[in-house]
């Protein structure tokens, strides 16, 4: 399949479905790497929900999610366990029969084994009626697709794998680029100044995010765009701003550092 690629940025949802997030059995690794995985394709993750094995909270949230962002993403509930239940939560949100899918049980009776193949693990070829498989290269069982909803398994490895399969089954945007510059000034001393340059530079997102390291408090302004000289011109004027409160600032990741250049300030 050939991926579309389109200017316009794309808005995503994340849903983690599992008791043993919510419990801190399990820490969450998943939200960090999809995040930017995504952003590089031009996807905005806009919302991130982790919410328990219960069928109502995933049929619930599903619903909310999938008519207001272009793609929702779900991790974790597609195993052989009695509470692994996120297939038939998505095939009653869609109004779906669930229904063993042919393809995905060739492709689990292939990688088990006829011996190995239990009726738990067989379990994993419920699929909701309609949907599009997405391969699992690491453990076999696939995730699925609706609409606009992919459903992978929870464990970051194989979540991993099977996003190369998703991220080719969608239309993505322009790569959202980004330039963190530092210094060592208080938030509340350049908070007007932000807010001056965010209403010039409306096509550039502008955070600011104050940081301590080893013992010094310092701050950290990134700033996010499709457009590369757009966001460097944003980022001279970050840097001129931070010099005319007598300080210097510093390249955290900044993707032309002649953007320091005095003479290009301003």
């Amino acid at each position: 399949m050939t991926q579309q690629i389109n200017e316009k940025t794309f808005t995503a949802a994340l849903i983690i479905i599992g008791n043993e997030i919510l419990t801190g059995r399990t820490q969450d690794t998943n939200t960090n790497w999809l995040g930017q995985q995504l952003l590089e394709q031009g996807v905005r993750l806009m919302e991130v929900r982790i919410i328990p094995d219960i069928e109502d909270a995933i049929i619930k949230t599903v619903n909310e999610l999938r008519s207001e962002v272009d793609y929702v993403l779900t991790t974790g509930g597609i195993g052989p366990t009695h509470d692994d239940i996120t297939a038939a939560c998505i095939a009653k949100a869609f109004g779906k029969k669930l229904k063993e899918n042919d393809d995905a049980y060739k492709i689990l009776l292939n990688h088990y084994g006829e011996s190995d193949f239990t009726d738990a693990r067989r379990k994993m070829a419920m699929i909701p009626e309609g949907a599009t498989l997405i391969n699992n290269p690491v453990s076999g069982a696939p995730g699925f697709n609706l609409e606009n909803v992919y459903v992978m398994a929870g464990v970051p490895k194989i979540m991993q794998a099977m996003y190369d399969h998703v991220i080719e089954m969608i239309e993505v945007g322009a790569p959202v680029l980004s330039n963190t510059v530092s210094c060592g000034l208080p938030e509340s001393v350049v908070a007007p100044d932000l807010t001056a340059l965010q209403a010039e530079y409306t096509t550039i997102e502008i955070g600011s995010y104050p940081h301590y390291r080893g013992g010094i408090m310092g701050l950290s302004i990134v700033l996010r765009g499709t457009n590369e000289d757009i966001l460097n011109s944003a980022t001279r004027k970050v840097v001129t701003i931070i010099r005319s409160h007598g300080e210097e600032p510093r390249a955290l990741n900044v993707r032309d550092e002649k953007i320091f250049n005095i003479n290009e300030g301003s």
